[in-house]
């Protein structure tokens, strides 16, 4: 299994591809990327860059953090460690405290065995691609050095910036905590033993949701099913839900950037939704373009033509949709997977704010509809299914990825090809998705058409066509 180093950071199986080795070196070259990213924007010399790190809950985050701190300690970086926080407050805390840049020792969905650090620029952004590069570079060549022994840095920590999490979702104007709570709503929260074990249930009682039924909320780190918050993987949490008589359900993923969301009757709300639900109802707020990616369901621009606003797809990868999202001026946006990105609050994705969103966008609609439930609240947004499958990559490099897409774009003459990431093919009614995945070894393809059936088969077909040109994956 090889390291896996894209946008999304460097991420690997911990003791085979992601080793103390390449851990202390990418930390090193971390920082002295922001070493002379820091001096390149201030103009200013022999000054300790400033890095806050945070992890979440898996068993292998408290030493890889011990290992990474000390390491840019050791290089002249003064450390902020939160500890144990999610992915958006991380980035939520590197913004307040005037970063340098920040670490995030997580694998978000991946299994446990895994992990990774996510990297973040001074605005508390993922790096964009030339700065990954521009990190690469520095590792590749070992540009980097540890700091006299006069030099070195510090480690201090700092545990209250849930709170300020929280109080930052809660002081958006659109957010109504009386009306929620008017609601009496009873809700199954699912953490998956991640980093949103205390920060999701405190975020959901200070909205006014006071019946909370919690599964796997203890923060052990040991995921008790596949951490990713998708249709197979819940099928437990669908039927605690519904032993419990809850009105619906809110499942994240371990570093709680993406948000499922569970209706009454045990269906799934449809992670596609997330976004485009938090989207019409901020829309009605706040008018603007909105932005998700390539992969991202055609429901989203639907709302957006409702409201007489323009969608953009930017390349699948949260800085690609943030870059595209500050290019046009976006409101509101996000990736199709549930991760919602809101500027007001932050350019990250965020599963905290998609949840108060997302909740005050469902309280507003019972207004009109006494008693309505959240699967009929479902019925009034466009419909759409899609089916997701992938394939493990083998030996194929990039260039031979290239080459296969381009061959399979030529069997359909009738659709639109974008080669922007991957191919994606755009039909009258339906489009495939065929890329190679930012955070794991496979390609990974989408289909969306007006049915299940239809999608199936779409990505059936894409399935062959691959496979018939490239037995070896």
């Amino acid at each position: 299994m090889s390291l896996m180093i894209s946008v999304s950071g460097i991420r690997g199986v911990v003791g085979e591809s992601l080793t103390p080795k390449n851990l202390t070196a990418f930390a090193m070259a971390f920082a002295a990327w922001t070493k002379r990213s820091q001096e390149k924007r201030t103009g200013l010399t022999g000054i300790k860059p400033r890095i806050v790190i945070g992890r979440d809950t898996r068993p292998t985050g408290s030493r890889i953090a011990g290992l990474v701190g000390n390491a840019l300690v050791l290089c002249g970086c003064d450390v902020l460690d939160l500890g144990i926080a999610t992915t958006p407050t991380v980035e939520i805390a590197a913004a307040a405290e005037h970063a340098d840049g920040g670490l995030i020792i997580t694998a978000s969905h991946n299994p446990v065995e895994w992990n990774a650090l996510k990297m973040l620029n001074h605005r508390g952004e993922f790096l964009t691609a030339e700065e990954v590069d521009e990190l690469l570079e520095i590792a590749d060549r070992e540009s980097f050095s540890p700091a006299r022994w006069d030099g070195i840095g510090t480690i201090a920590s700092n545990d209250r910036y849930d709170g300020v999490h929280i109080d930052s979702i809660l002081s958006l104007p659109c957010i109504d905590t009386n009306t929620i709570a008017g609601e009496g709503y009873r809700v199954l929260v699912d953490c998956v033993e991640g980093a949103g074990y205390r920060i999701v249930p405190e975020l959901c009682r200070k909205l006014g949701i006071g019946q909370l039924t919690l599964s796997a909320c203890n923060g052990t780190g040991l995921f008790p099913r596949n951490p990713e918050p998708i249709e197979e993987n819940l099928q437990e949490t669908i039927g605690l839900m519904r032993n419990a008589c809850c009105d619906f359900g809110l499942v994240v993923d371990p570093d709680v950037d993406r948000l499922a969301v569970i209706c009454e009757d045990g269906t799934l709300f449809g992670e596609e939704y997330t976004l485009v639900a938090c989207a019409d109802f901020w829309l009605g707020i706040s008018r603007g373009p909105v932005v998700n990616n390539l992969s991202s369901s055609r429901a989203l621009a639907d709302i957006a033509a409702k409201h007489g606003v323009s969608c953009s797809s930017a390349k699948v990868g949260e800085a690609n949709v943030t870059a595209m999202m500050k290019e046009t001026g976006a409101v509101i946006g996000g990736e199709g997977n549930g991760g919602i990105i809101l500027p007001d609050l932050h350019y990250g994705r965020d599963a905290l704010i998609g949840i108060a969103l997302f909740v005050q966008a469902f309280t507003a609609w019972r207004s009109e509809h006494k008693g309505g439930r959240l699967s009929e609240f479902r019925l009034g947004f466009p419909g759409y299914a899609m089916a997701k499958e992938k394939i493990r990559l083998g030996s194929l490099d990039r260039k031979g990825l290239d080459a296969l897409f381009a061959s399979i774009a030529a069997d359909y003459p009738e659709a639109t090809a974008n080669r922007l990431d991957g191919l994606k093919l755009d039909f009258r009614n339906s489009w495939a998705h065929l890329r190679p995945s930012n955070t794991e070894p496979v390609v990974r393809i989408y289909t969306e058409a007006p049915t299940m059936n239809e999608a199936q088969s779409l990505a059936a077909d894409m399935m062959s066509q691959i496979a018939r040109r490239s037995p070896e994956l």
